[in-house]
């Protein structure tokens, strides 16, 4: 193979004509048997996976910030640098390092498409200074190929020697990471990740246990890491969790008893119930028949089981099915993006189910955003772990504050100001791109995924900035020259640069009549759904329709059948969520004086009319005087509430009784109205007079956290006062708002 034109001037800037350089070659074994039987796409991604690894790699190690990254043949890297002070044996603890991380870099990539893990060839020589720069590196490449098909000596590295010191010394320290238990919002339990000394190469828990395991000190390792984890993690309650990393092969070793785990446990206070050994075996488990046959037997101690990375290629069905673990941890390539992926979403929402079933709990972890976490709380995942909800800490930390402001999407329609349900809790997952997609994927994306009717264009920040709709993609296409325009072009040049993009609160009837206020040719394209203006989901107008229709059924069970206005229950969630929701908000009481002598004398259905009427003047306050998320009820009889903005109250009573006062009297009899009272029985028999029927109107005001209980008994006293003043009257409470701490607290 040639170097192209640009490696070889970063190999010359590399290479030092007056000094030795270092030579380290990264080769991937079976290059050429991946790429007949898995094709050019697959080794493809192993090359560029591998590059960016000894990149990355090189920019961390200092002696070799320097180098270059050059492709030496199919499959095969070489990085150079100039030599400094490091050894022979330095220059060998590098390329195992080096080895590792590539490794674990293509692990996932390769069990994706193998099932299977890598082992990488490395190799490294001397190119020596003075004589013509091209001879002198093939020759140092040769020399590194001869020294990559050796097996490598780790008991002559100096690595070998440092970490067999840490083992000794027990140069570990454990960090503690909480996980979240979504139904409570409370600490479940914590993982105990291992750390090595800092700045060293075990810092990484990765280079620790690999090179554990390559030297057979696996069993001392994580001795060691298991029992700083349950001396520094400090009292829990009872059903708290310390998760505890764990080999197979560990667990197997017959050295590894309960016994000392237990007596360790008993030393700090804990017991085995409070354990959960995560199995973490990177490779398939099903050969270590010794370790299925002593785990039934740990668990009959009290100990649990988590089944680690489910998802990722590492563990399958069939393991969850031969360990029945307790806990099944889902890898964080399926939480990454759930909430705007559909297929990952149905995917977790099927293993809750199916966990459920079984008897296991679910935890999502690499939960890094709240939308994640809100989706995942959603589709009732019932734990969760990752960087929003807490970094990895020594003392072991509480969970990070912000997830105590968690709401899934069912909390937030609960929670809204309207008694419609919001557009969020209908929208679902889109598929979503960025401007530079192409015609020609787009056109192939829904010929292979025909459950998306829609793809979503956004900016780099998630911002909507257009929408492409299949039917009107085809119909561009199809025209006379469509193809040879637009297939090769970015999806941008196609897409609806204005669509009808909503916020997640809008009621869902509110976003059905803009979409169908469209013009014809968009009237039933999809909705986007924006979430503080980042893409939240996608909905269709058919669903919006349907969803509005089943809305407007479920609310008319739960209405008065005389006013037509919203019951008791729908009261009640109202108040509830604008409680819940924290904000500052009046509830006005009203009540009918003297209905029951009007009703008696006049009949039900005049006294039926008056009920209407008073429910109509209400209404017509309501629209005029306060915002649009205000409600009116009807609680039943003559009493009726109304819930609004505390700067709306004093307009929308005045107006309402002003109202009320003026056309109350054209529902009595000429005589009746020009004398301004009624002669009747009251409710002692005797016979009296009595004035019109009159409104009052008792207000409250909520402005934090309380009960309906709290809010009834305060109700019931300013109502009693108001109907306490003859004639139309309202009266305001004077105490300080339900919900308001007291002075001095």
């Amino acid at each position: 193979m040639h170097l192209v034109l640009s490696e070889k001037s970063s190999l010359l800037q590399s290479m030092d004509e007056k000094r030795n350089s270092n030579l380290l070659l990264v080769i991937i074994r079976d290059y050429r048997l991946f790429k007949q039987m898995y094709g050019n796409d697959f080794v493809g991604q192993l090359d560029r996976e591998l590059r960016d690894s000894l990149e990355k790699a090189a920019h961390e190690q200092r002696q070799c910030a320097s180098s270059s990254v050059v492709a030496v043949g199919s499959g095969k890297y070489a990085l150079v640098w100039p030599c400094g002070d490091m050894s022979q044996k330095g220059l060998g603890d590098l390329a195992y390092s080096f080895k590792l991380k590539a490794q674990n870099a293509l692990k996932r990539t390769m069990l994706k498409w193998t099932g299977l893990g890598i082992e990488l060839g490395m190799g490294y020589s001397i190119i020596e200074a003075g004589s013509d720069w091209k001879d002198s590196f093939w020759k140092g490449i040769r020399e590194a190929q001869l020294c990559a098909g050796q097996p490598m000596k780790l008991n002559d590295l100096e690595i070998t020697d440092h970490f067999n010191t840490i083992i000794r010394q027990q140069n570990i320290s454990c960090k503690y990471q909480p996980i979240l238990d979504f139904r409570t919002g409370s600490v479940y339990g914590w993982e105990a990740l291992a750390r090595g000394p800092q700045g060293s190469p075990f810092q990484s828990p990765l280079m620790m246990f690999e090179m554990a395991e390559q030297l057979g000190s696996l069993f001392s390792l994580e001795e060691i890491c298991r029992r700083k984890a349950i001396q520094n993690l400090g009292p829990i309650t009872k059903n708290q969790r310390l998760f505890l990393n764990i080999h197979p092969k560990t667990m197997a070793d017959p050295s590894f008893t309960p016994g000392k785990t237990i007596q360790l446990l008993e030393e700090v206070g804990l017991n085995a119930e409070n354990i959960v050994f995560e199995i973490t075996e990177r490779h398939s488990i099903q050969d270590f028949s010794l370790f299925y046959r002593t785990l039934e037997h740990y668990r009959n101690q009290g100990f649990r089981i988590a089944l680690d990375d489910t998802g990722s290629g590492y563990s399958g069905l069939s393991t969850v099915a031969d360990l029945q673990p307790e806990y099944i941890k889902l890898d964080k390539a399926l939480i990454e993006n759930i909430h705007r992926d559909p297929v990952k979403r149905a995917l977790v929402e099927t293993t809750v189910t199916f966990a459920d079933k079984i008897g296991s709990k679910i935890i999502a972890e690499g939960i890094e955003t709240k939308e994640q976490a809100v989706c995942l709380l959603d589709i009732n995942v019932h734990f969760g772990q990752g960087y929003f909800l807490g970094y990895p800490e020594f003392p072991r930390p509480d969970l990070a504050p912000h997830c105590k402001e968690l709401n899934s999407i069912n909390d937030m329609s609960r929670k809204a100001f309207s008694c419609s349900m919001p557009v969020g809790q209908v929208a679902e997952a889109p598929y979503s791109v960025d401007e530079s997609f192409l015609v020609s994927d787009a056109q192939d994306f829904f010929k292979n995924n025909v459950q998306f009717s829609c793809i979503v264009v956004t900016s780099e920040n998630d911002v909507p900035r257009g929408l492409i709709m299949e039917y009107h993609l085809n119909r561009q296409l199809s025209s006379q020259y469509g193809v040879a325009l637009f297939f090769k072009r970015p999806l941008s040049s196609v897409m609806d640069e204005e669509p009808l993009i909503v916020d997640e609160n809008m009621p869902v009837e509110q976003a059905a009549r803009l979409a169908m206020a469209r013009e014809t040719l968009k009237a039933y394209d999809d909705v986007i759904v924006t979430r503080k203006g980042k893409l939240y989901g996608a909905v269709s107008v058919q669903k919006l329709l349907n969803t509005l229709a089943k809305v407007q059924v479920e609310m008319a069970r739960g209405t008065n059948p005389l006013t037509g206005l919203p019951g008791n229950v729908a009261i009640e969630q109202e108040v509830e969520g604008k409680i819940d929701a924290g904000n500052a908000f009046s509830i006005i009481y009203a009540d009918l004086d003297h209905f029951k002598v009007y009703n008696d004398t006049y009949g039900f259905q005049k006294g039926d009319a008056i009920i209407k009427l008073a429910a109509h003047i209400l209404s017509w306050a309501i629209r005029k005087h306060c915002p649009e998320n205000s409600m009116l009820g009807h609680i039943g009889g003559d009493d009726f509430v109304l819930i609004t903005r505390p700067e709306a109250v004093e307009k929308t009573c005045i107006s309402a009784l002003r109202c009320f006062k003026r056309i109350v009297k054209y529902y009595y009899s000429e005589q009746d109205r020009d004398r301004g009272w009624i002669l009747a029985r009251g409710r002692d028999g005797k016979e009296r007079e009595y004035p019109l029927v009159s409104i009052s109107l008792g207000v409250i005001e909520i402005n934090g956290h309380c009960t309906l209980m709290e809010v009834g008994e305060r109700a019931a006293a300013i109502k009693k006062y108001a109907k306490s003043i003859p004639g139309n009257a309202y009266a305001k409470d004077r105490r300080p708002p339900l919900g308001t701490s007291p002075p001095g607290r």
